[in-house]
């Protein structure tokens, strides 16, 4: 009964066949659903005819009791979240709906208090445009052109047929099958370096969350447990990257453990902080970033 109330709040009218379709249900018990909405308080409107329909009035509010104030913050939060990264016309709708519903005093007019933006510093436009030609091909079902360079370099050009966006860890991807590999693949969307429309839609397959693989990154490379000693005047940005919570004292400098993944990545950002950031352990990372170090001098 609440999943027919609230797909009668997102829509101005729909017959009762729709949500007997929609639901799994027959139009009997749709009827009889919407009887009991009326009874609860709930002003559901039924029109005969060609042209008829069941729906709710624009005027009808959510009663005051069906979010908690917690609860209702959390979505709105979530909610103004995800606006800020995709340009999703449901989502800013979803938000309006939703706000518009709550304007009593217990719950005030809470506009949210997360902002996201995956951008990189200094890039966001171009970063921007790329996220909304893969939003608008996940949305549509549009094929993809994209211009692809890897972690190690190697450039690529692919058509692709996006699924889904991914979040995950302060990174975009977009997951999509890939015709060249003729298979499904993620895509950092940072390493896209352009992203065009074919002109062609595809026919989504049915896919289930758990068949997206979320650790495909520990797949990628090998993770390594890693114990660093930073000098105390290099904390300030040791913290931004390695997180205050894993900051130990030791002396008068700090000790970092933290587990990270053993590419080139991690020992060029170890050699960024010069000789104030140093290996303890495990050895063979320390030796990689002494012989990387001695390769920048020019000492063999």
């Amino acid at each position: 009964m609440i999943d027919i109330m609230l797909t009668l709040l997102s829509r101005k009218k729909m017959t009762a066949q729709y949500l007997a379709t929609k639901y799994d249900i027959s139009t009997r018990s749709v009827y009889r659903y919407v009887e009991e909405l009326n009874v609860c308080g709930v002003p559901v409107d039924i029109v005969r005819g060609r042209y008829g329909g069941i729906s709710i009035p624009d005027t009808f509010r959510l009663p005051s009791w069906y979010f908690t104030r917690d609860e209702y913050t959390a979505t709105v939060n979530a909610l103004n979240a995800m606006s800020s990264q995709v340009s999703d016309k449901s989502v800013l709708s979803a938000l309006e709906k939703l706000q518009s519903q709550q304007k009593d005093e217990k719950h005030g007019n809470v506009c949210g208090n997360i902002i996201v933006d995956g951008g990189t510093w200094g890039d966001s436009k171009k970063f921007s445009d790329k996220m909304r030609v893969c939003e608008t091909a996940v949305n549509e079902r549009k094929c993809l052109n994209i211009d692809y360079i890897s972690r190690n370099g190697e450039h690529s050009r692919r058509v692709i047929d996006p699924y889904v966006l991914i979040f995950k860890q302060n990174v975009w991807y977009v997951y999509a099958f890939c015709h060249t590999k003729q298979t499904f693949r993620t895509f950092k969307i940072g390493r896209i370096k352009q992203a065009s429309f074919t002109g062609e839609s595809f026919e989504r397959k049915e896919v289930s969350r758990d068949e997206i693989n979320l650790n495909f990154y520990y797949n990628a490379v090998t993770m390594v447990d890693v114990t660093l000693e930073i000098e105390k005047a290099t904390l300030p940005d040791a913290e931004d990257w390695l997180g205050m919570d894993n900051m130990e004292p030791y002396g008068n400098k700090f000790i970092a453990r933290i587990t990270a993944p053993d590419d080139g990545g991690l020992v060029n950002q170890i050699l960024s902080y010069g000789g104030s950031v140093k290996v303890l352990e495990p050895e063979d990372l320390r030796h990689k970033v002494e012989a990387a170090a001695k390769k920048i001098l020019g000492i063999e």
